[in-house]
């Protein structure tokens, strides 16, 4: 019997407001994911170049224009081009659901969040069955599961946030 990898899913956040990244991050954290966090779109190239991600979580509106528009990119770099995207943002514009549904977001997600919900989407998007195929021919099997949240392991070099495991791209 096949049972995911030990690691935890690797998601990306990007989101130019460093309280909500931090937000995010912490939640993601605390719930056993391995969390990298892009303030703009060059430390997201580099950060999706560098991992292997599982979600990407992305903020509607980048510094540097679109978050839709960046996401469409970073799923065009090798690998990357079936990563669900779960969008946020505290835009109301009536469209804003569809736009993102049309940009390739799994989900989408109104600021302020409840931390509960945030935890939901990421686990659906995660569990969609041609990502968890994905996922499990890029890793090797495991014999035993880990319980959630219990020994992160960090692939790469990064500057870590001081209040959480979260490594920041810049």
């Amino acid at each position: 019997m096949y049972t995911m990898p030990q690691d935890p899913a690797v998601i990306l956040v990007i989101d130019e407001d460093a309280l909500a990244l931090t937000g995010v991050a912490a939640t993601l954290d605390m719930a056993g994911y391995e969390c990298h966090c892009a303030r703009d779109a060059e430390a997201a190239f580099k950060a999706a170049r560098a991992l292997n991600l599982d979600l990407v979580i992305c903020d509607v509106k980048v510094q540097e224009g679109s978050g839709l528009e960046l996401c469409k990119k970073l799923r065009q770099e090798p690998g990357n081009d079936d990563v669900p995207v779960l969008y946020v943002s505290s835009s109301q514009a009536p469209d804003i659901i569809r736009r993102s549904h049309e940009a390739g977001g799994a989900y989408y997600l109104r600021k302020p969040f409840d931390p509960d919900v945030l935890i939901e989407l990421v686990g659906k998007a995660l569990w969609m069955p041609h990502l968890v195929q994905s996922r499990i021919s890029r890793h090797e099997p495991a014999s035993l599961p880990r319980p959630s949240g219990l020994g992160h392991r960090r692939r790469n070099e990064g500057r870590r946030a001081e209040s959480f495991g979260a490594e920041l791209y810049e």
